[in-house]
């Protein structure tokens, strides 16, 4: 059986195609990322080897299921995958015009953050390198150039880096997307494991933690990974990551009303943080209907980054970009894959 082309490298493509000339792997790979979706658009390729190709495998295994547009130029799209599961992607454009593709990882999510639509679907599966590449390449063709990428989607990408770091190397290959690593993100909620990986055998990609809590217990009961992956440790491995990249790493905060957005919580935020050098991002929670939380009143929220910032910390203010198609962080979920078959994000 052909593998998927999606998530292979030239050479790979060379082999899995059985071709009789090595050149024709680049040529291949260079068409799947230059926008063609069948092999007949691939003009450089002999007629007799276009349509033995196409009798043999096809280019995408996925489609595109549904598309919504939010006024703030956000794009999510829900795809179907060859065995009928549903995975969501979401294009997000600042003011200036720049995309960034926020892809998924898994099909559902094992994590169980109490804050996440995701975690309400439990994990399903992990997604192959092509599925991964495809959800840019859906996008991409459809919307226009992308020059970003964040692994911020459905998943905990540190579960499935396998499959993630090799569409990173896709993206990054010079002959494909070209996409330097430092325009890449990986997020996480806090896998010492995954974290300690990306430290010692890269890539040299961008990193996001979850942090949500300063505080081991309210952490705890929010995230539950947090008991297998305790604060103390956490900070140890993000001071490895420090250590060993020099890179500075960012802080996701997700800020619920009543619950974490105190005063004392900012202060447990740059206890954390003591001598390393982070950036804090504060996520107002997004609504989620069948959640028990609330959104943070305006004013906890300014209180709460002024705070940060007479800390002597980095603070960024993630504004609710996505909230109008349910393409925000902590809004996605598929239920096709499940009995229940309405849409959520």
């Amino acid at each position: 059986m052909i593998p998927q082309l999606t998530g292979l490298l030239p050479d790979e493509i060379y082999s899995a195609l059985d071709l009789k000339q090595s050149f024709r792997g680049k040529q291949i790979f260079k068409w799947i990322h230059s926008g063609v979706e069948t092999f007949t658009e691939m003009t450089n390729l002999s007629a007799t080897l276009r349509d033995d190709l196409s009798s043999r495998c096809v280019l995408f295994s996925s489609t595109i299921a549904t598309e919504v547009a939010g006024r703030d130029g956000t794009v999510k799209i829900t795809i179907k995958l060859e065995d009928g599961l549903f995975v969501e992607a979401v294009l997000l454009e600042d003011e200036t015009g720049r995309k960034t593709a926020c892809l998924s990882s898994q099909a559902g999510c094992a994590m169980g953050c109490k804050f996440c639509r995701t975690g309400t679907m439990g994990l399903l599966r992990n997604l192959s390198t092509g599925e991964i590449v495809e959800q840019f390449l859906l996008l991409q063709n459809k919307y226009g150039r992308i020059s970003n990428i964040v692994f911020m989607g459905m998943g905990e990408p540190f579960e499935n880096l396998e499959s993630v770091r090799k569409a990173i190397e896709i993206f990054h290959h010079q002959d494909g997307q070209n996409i330097g690593l430092r325009k890449i993100t990986i997020s996480t909620c806090g896998i010492i494991s995954g974290i300690d990986s990306l430290t010692e055998e890269g890539p040299a990609v961008r990193l996001a933690v979850s942090l949500v809590s300063g505080d081991q217990d309210t952490r705890s009961s929010l995230m539950p990974i947090t008991i297998s992956n305790p604060l103390p440790e956490l900070k140890k491995s993000l001071k490895r990551y420090q250590l060993g990249t020099g890179k500075r790493f960012t802080l996701e905060y997700v800020l619920l009303g009543g619950i974490n957005d105190t005063l004392k919580d900012a202060e447990k935020v740059r206890h954390f943080i003591g001598n390393m050098k982070a950036a804090v991002n504060v996520i107002p929670w997004n609504p989620v209907e069948t959640l028990p939380y609330k959104e943070p009143e305006e004013e906890k929220v300014n209180l709460f980054i002024d705070r940060l910032e007479e800390l002597g910390v980095t603070v960024t203010r993630r504004y609710r970009r996505g909230r109008g198609v349910n393409g925000a962080c902590g809004q996605l979920a598929v239920f096709e894959n499940s009995s229940d078959s309405s849409h959520s994000g």
